[in-house]
């Protein structure tokens, strides 16, 4: 058997990707006539996933040609060949194990017989659906998820920020005593700090929470500061903080279960920061239940996204509730979102839109494909600051995890780039019982 190998790709991995094809190299792909017919399906929306359907049907015009059928497709020079598959006989095999006629059991069906017709080249299936995968699995079908995108190191979403130990006490002291911090240069460890890495110096006698900026080049004491009301409870708070006030770092991803406080941090900071930007934009994408979209929901636009967005409000009545009803801080507040600077909207209706001076917040992005994550911030525009909140262990869309999804795909991307911070917290703020409950439960 060679090395070179057959891959039929079923619907999700398009709609997940639409540039799929792009990262089988010189190996045959196959698209089964059931997988063109459920993508059919999803041509017409404004959703991503419509998108990627759409981007990828006409891709499969361009490259394609009349005795496609016949020959197959090439896919370029040094690549394989794409071919259709319309056969539709369904395999014994496949018949007497799912009765049913479901498009999963064609695709079963199709993958069996190419590999029955193919026996000197392996044939794999790539799907992204968990129970195809096993039942592919158990009809000895050899199949693997989709990868090209998984994360491969997940261990910073589980660990708190970097201790260093043993640390010459006369450099801490020096920290606290200059504003703008310690030249890095003067640190051993230095060589190993990430651009925007925040972490906790200690010595024999004295400790200090410290922020290495890539700007100054400078390991500086980060201040344990006040936002619009909100006071940080613990270290990686301030460390959140720390990232989320500095103008200079355009993009910020904020990890961590939930409780610790992470859209609640975020906002505070955006709300501090008004005056510099021109909007404080708030999205969220659309996670239907009962796998049915807004549209079954009563009411105008407005009214049908308004339970999604719940959440965010909740995290502004949090801040509000730090003041008075008339304190000018809750005025401002209300006069922000009167004249449009402070919007509250679903992900979905702000695709497409450049970002110009906007402090945007996307909360729970761990329910975004990278592809998703990737359209949202090349949308931006100058003296914007993009902000991903998420928590990487509850995700609700059925095609991602905590290696796949778009959130942990760009922290690992952007780790080391200048204009880029990630703080994970992992204490629990909202209260003991919450902390306790996301601990065992």
């Amino acid at each position: 058997m060679g090395t070179k190998k057959n891959f039929v790709l079923d619907t999700n991995v398009i709609l997940h990707d639409f540039k799929c094809m792009d990262n089988f190299q010189e190996n045959d792909i196959y698209i089964p006539i059931a997988t063109l017919e459920e993508l059919d399906k999803f041509k017409k929306g404004s959703d991503q996933l419509n998108y990627n359907a759409r981007e990828f049907i006409r891709e499969l015009d361009r490259i394609t040609s009349d005795d496609l059928s016949l020959k197959g497709a090439s896919l370029g020079m040094g690549r394989g060949t794409l071919y259709i598959v319309t056969d539709e006989k369904k395999q014994k095999k496949v018949s007497d194990t799912f009765a049913e006629n479901t498009a999963d059991h064609r695709i079963l069906s199709c993958v069996y017989a190419i590999a029955e017709k193919s026996q000197d080249t392996k044939t794999v299936l790539i799907t992204k659906d968990i129970n195809l995968r096993m039942k592919a699995r158990a009809l000895g079908i050899t199949v693997e998820d989709y990868t090209t995108d998984k994360v491969v190191n997940v261990g910073i979403f589980k660990n708190a920020q970097e201790t260093y130990e043993n640390i010459d006490p006369d450099f801490i002291d020096e920290i606290y005593a200059t504003r703008d911090g310690v030249d890095a240069s003067l640190f051993e460890f230095s060589t190993y700090l990430e651009p925007n890495s925040c972490f906790i110096l200690k010595s024999i006698r004295n400790s200090v929470p410290a922020r290495y900026n890539p700007f100054t080049g400078k390991i500086k004491k980060v201040e344990k500061g006040n936002n619009y009301g909100i006071q940080p409870r613990n270290a990686e708070q301030s460390f959140a903080f720390e990232v989320l006030n500095d103008p200079n770092i355009k993009l910020v991803g904020i990890t961590g279960k939930a409780g610790t406080g992470k859209t609640l941090l975020a906002l505070a900071s955006a709300l501090k920061q008004a005056g510099i930007y021109k909007q404080i934009l708030l999205a969220r994408p659309i996670i239907s239940l009962a796998n049915k979209d807004i549209g079954f929901l009563p009411g105008t636009e407005k009214e049908k996204i308004a339970p999604y967005m719940q959440p965010l409000f909740d995290n502004l009545n949090v801040i509000k509730s730090q003041f008075s009803p008339q304190s000018s801080d809750v005025k401002l507040i209300d006069e922000l979102q009167k004249s449009n600077r402070l919007v509250i909207e679903a992900l979905a209706f702000i695709r497409g839109r450049s970002l110009s001076e906007t402090f945007c917040i996307v909360d729970e992005a761990q329910n975004l494909t990278p592809h998703e994550i990737k359209t949202i911030v090349t949308r931006t525009g100058e003296g914007t600051k993009m902000v991903f909140t998420g928590d990487i262990q509850q995700i609700d869309s059925p095609y991602l995890d905590a290696r796949s999804n778009g959130l942990a795909y760009m922290v690992e991307r952007m780790k080391g780039q200048e204009l880029f911070a990630h703080t994970n917290l992992i204490k629990g703020e909202r209260s003991r019982l919450a902390e306790l409950a996301s601990d065992l439960l």
